[in-house]
């Protein structure tokens, strides 16, 4: 399972814009004339991943308006995208021809050590979904649909997996050396 380690930093140092897709849904979920809220607000509280024409078009509209405010920012570090296979034929269909995923980064840690620092975060992230019952079906998706996703960026070379389950400073270390490498 991977978790957010230091993504404001490496947007900092390298003029990525960050962009988390959970982040996303969960604006969406929250904003009153937003048709996909309900569904949204399902998918997280059961830990399943949100059909991907609802995620994309986020994602789409977040990076659009990015570019359209600074045409100097075009670099992106998508958080927690995709998730699926259907994520991953989405992302192509619609975004091929506009974004070259240059490489991933794989945030890898236990299973208790994420749910451990979830479940800390649950204390104050205010999060429905930073809870024992959600994360461990968050797990079962992650096994059953994230991690094939991981295995084919593998095969085309472009993961570069950190051991998340060290300290901030130690995980972003390792990603600033992947950064100085990939620009």
């Amino acid at each position: 399972m991977r978790e957010n380690c230091g993504g404001k930093r490496d947007v900092e140092t390298y003029s990525y814009t960050h962009l988390s897709a959970g982040d996303l849904l969960r604006e969406e979920r929250s904003r009153k004339d937003s048709k996909s809220g309900q569904l949204i607000d399902s998918c997280i509280k059961e830990g399943k991943i949100v059909p991907v024409e609802i995620t994309i078009d986020l994602l789409k509209k977040a990076m659009d308006e990015t570019m359209k405010t600074d045409e100097k920012k075009f670099r992106f570090l998508i958080d927690g995208f995709p998730r699926n296979h259907d994520n991953l034929q989405g992302w192509k269909e619609v975004m091929d021809e506009k974004a070259d995923v240059k490489f991933v980064l794989f945030f890898d840690c236990g299973n208790e050590v994420c749910i451990n620092r979830c479940l800390e975060r649950g204390k104050s992230s205010g999060r429905t979904d930073d809870n024992r019952e959600s994360l461990e079906k968050r797990i079962q998706t992650y096994l059953q649909s994230t991690r094939p996703i991981i295995e084919q960026y593998e095969q085309q070379g472009k993961v570069h997996t950190i051991d998340a389950s060290r300290s901030v400073d130690e995980v972003f270390a390792d990603v600033k050396k992947i950064l100085d490498k990939e620009g």
